[in-house]
C-alpha cells in the first residue's frame, strides 16, 4: 500500500525499535504492499508454532503505533488471515489465533518432517492423502477444500434449535436407513431446481459423502457380475483408489477437450464407468453434447454410468449443464454431497440409483451402519428448506470467483509458459507447463518452500504432461500470490 499515512510512534518509544511482537522491525517494512507482508509474516508464525492456536494478537492502533504505518494496514493483514480461517475477532476478547496447519515447530518449509521423504515419493499409496494435509504448510493450495471460514454459523445454528425445538423423542432413535425423510425430501427438491434431475424422495439414499457411495456399490456391481469400472484419464486418484479397494479393476479412459472418449471407453469391455462430465476432475472439461449422445448411446447398450456430480454448482463463466442423470435414469448412478458446500466434516452426500439396485443399496447402507446420524439430516434439510443453502452458494461463487481470478493472473506472472485449464467452474484450477521436470519434483519443492498443491501425474494412468492441480476456494487471494509465487520460483529452479 503505496502512500499510507504513517501513524506517529507510540509516546516514550524508540520511532526507530518496531514492536516486540514476533520481533517485527520498522526497517524491514517493504516500500509497498505493507499489508501482504505483514499477512505473510503473520501466516508464518502461526504455521511454525510461534503463534499457537489460542495466541491473542495486538490491537491493531497498538502494532501499528509500533511499526509506525497506518492502522489500516494492520486491519487488512488481519482480515486476510480471517478470510483464510486463521484468525477470528472477538470483540472485547480481541483478535485471536483460531486455526493453524498441522506444522511441528521449527518445521515451516523445510519439507516433511521426521525425514527427506514427502508425499510425492514413489507411488501414491492409500494414505497419501491423510499424508499430505499433515505435511506442514503455510498457504495450502491443494484442491477440493471448499472455504471453510465460510461456513453458515449462525444460519447452522439457526436451524439446529428450530429442529431441536421440534423434534419428538422417537426421532432420537434409530432411523430409517435411506436418510430422514425430511432430508430426502429437500435433496429431491434440491436436484430438481438446481441440477435438472427429478427423482421422488424415496429414490434417495443418504450416505456419508461420495466416498460411502462408492464403498456402497461396491458390493452390488460386483452382485451383478461387475468386475471393472473404467475411470477417467486423468481422473480421480481418490476415486481410483475407492473402486480398487472394493476389489474392482480401474480401466483407464483418455479424456479430451470433448470429455471421456466413448470409443476408448467401449475397448476397455468394461461394463461401467465413473465420470465427473459437469465439470471433470481435474481438466475442468464440460462434456460436450456430442460426446454426452455418445455416452448415453454405450449405456442404452448395457452400460452403467457412476456420475459424480462433486462441484457442479461452482460455475462462474458458463450457463449450467443439467446432470446425465436427468437425461437417462435408468442407466445412471448420481452421487452429490455437501462437501464442497458446507463442510466435507458434515460427512453427508447422496446416493440416486436406477431401480434395479435400488434395493441391494438400501440392503447394503443398513448393514454397513444403520444409516447416517439423524440430527445433522434435520438440520441440512430445515437449512435447504429456507433458502439458507442457496444463499450459501450465492456467497460462495462471489468469493471463489475473486479467488480464481487472483489465481489466474498470479499464474500469468508466475509461471508465464503454463496453459491453464478449467477456470469456468469448481475449485481448482490444472496447469500444465512445458518444461521437462516430473511434476512430483515441482509439487515436492513446493512443499520444501511451505505450499501445498497436488501433481497431475497423481491423476493419470496413462502418459501426459506434467502439470499441477491447484485448489482456490480455500485460500485468500495475498496467499494465493504469495503461494504461486512460490510454486513458480521452484519450477524455475528445477528447470
Amino acid at each position: 500500500m503505496n502512500g499510507e499515512r504513517q501513524a506517529p510512534a507510540a509516546a516514550g518509544e524508540h520511532p526507530g525499535r518496531g514492536s516486540d511482537f514476533l520481533q517485527l522491525a520498522v526497517g524491514d517494512l517493504p516500500g509497498g504492499g505493507k499489508a501482504e507482508w505483514l499477512a505473510g509474516r503473520l501466516r508464518q508464525a502461526i504455521a511454525d508454532g510461534r503463534l499457537a492456536v489460542g495466541s491473542r494478537l495486538p490491537p491493531t492502533r497498538v502494532l501499528a503505533a509500533d511499526l509506525r504505518v497506518s492502522r489500516g494496514v494492520i486491519t487488512e493483514a488481519y482480515r486476510r488471515l480471517a478470510e483464510d480461517g486463521h484468525l477470528e475477532g472477538r470483540r472485547r476478547g480481541g483478535t485471536v489465533v483460531v486455526a493453524a496447519p498441522s506444522v511441528p515447530r521449527g518445521a515451516a518449509g523445510g519439507g516433511v518432517a521426521g525425514g527427506g521423504a514427502t508425499p510425492f515419493s514413489g507411488t501414491p499409496g492409500a494414505d497419501v492423502f491423510d499424508a499430505l494435509r499433515s505435511a506442514p504448510a503455510v498457504v495450502d493450495l491443494t484442491p477440493g477444500r471448499p472455504d471453510l471460514a465460510t461456513f453458515p454459523r449462525t444460519a447452522w445454528l439457526r436451524a439446529e434449535r428450530a429442529v431441536l425445538a421440534e423434534l419428538s423423542a422417537e426421532h432420537l432413535g434409530y432411523g430409517d436407513p435411506r436418510g430422514a425423510p425430511a432430508l430426502r425430501r429437500a435433496v429431491a427438491d434440491w436436484l430438481a431446481r438446481m441440477r435438472g434431475v427429478r427423482v421422488a424422495p424415496d429414490e434417495v439414499l443418504i450416505v456419508a459423502g461420495t466416498a460411502q457411495a462408492l464403498t456402497l456399490l461396491h458390493q452390488v456391481l460386483r452382485a451383478d457380475g461387475i468386475d471393472a469400472v473404467a475411470v477417467e484419464d486423468p481422473g480421480s486418484l481418490g476415486g481410483r483408489q475407492h473402486l480398487a479397494n472394493g476389489g474392482l479393476g480401474t480401466p483407464p479412459v483418455p479424456v479430451d477437450e470433448e470429455g471421456v472418449r466413448v470409443d476408448a471407453l467401449r475397448a476397455t469391455g468394461a461394463r461401467a464407468v465413473l465420470l465427473t462430465p459437469a465439470h471433470q476432475f481435474p481438466t475442468g472439461v464440460v462434456t460436450s453434447g456430442e460426446r454426452r449422445r455418445e455416452l448415453l448411446g454405450w449405456a442404452r447398450e448395457g452400460g452403467l454410468i457412476l456420475e459424480d456430480d462433486y462441484d457442479a454448482e461452482h460455475r462462474y463463466d458458463r450457463a449450467p449443464v443439467p446432470a446425465l442423470r436427468a437425461l437417462l435414469a435408468d442407466r445412471v448412478c448420481y452421487m452429490g454431497s455437501v462437501s464442497k458446500l458446507l463442510a466435507p466434516a458434515l460427512r453427508i452426500g447422496w446416493l440416486v440409483a436406477p431401480a434395479r439396485h435400488r434395493a441391494a443399496l438400501i440392503d447394503a447402507k443398513r448393514f454397513d451402519d444403520l444409516g447416517n446420524a439423524v440430527l445433522p439430516q434435520l438440520v441440512l434439510a430445515r437449512l435447504m428448506e429456507s433458502g439458507g443453502l442457496e444463499r450459501q452458494l450465492r456467497l460462495l461463487r462471489r468469493r471463489h470467483r475473486d479467488r480464481r481470478d487472483a489465481m489466474i493472473a498470479a499464474l500469468a506472472e508466475h509461471l508465464p509458459g503454463g496453459t491453464v485449464h478449467g477456470a469456468a467452474a469448481g475449485l481448482h484450477l490444472t496447469v500444465t507447463y512445458t518444461a521437462d521436470v516430473p511434476d512430483t519434483e515441482v509439487a515436492a519443492a513446493a512443499l520444501a518452500r511451505g505450499v501445498k498443491c497436488q501433481p497431475l501425474s497423481w491423476h493419470r494412468q496413462l502418459p501426459g504432461p506434467p502439470g499441477l492441480v491447484l485448489g482456490y476456494a480455500a485460500t485468500a487471494p495475498g496467499a494465493i500470490a504469495e503461494g504461486v509465487a512460490l510454486l513458480g520460483r521452484g519450477l524455475r529452479e528445477l528447470a
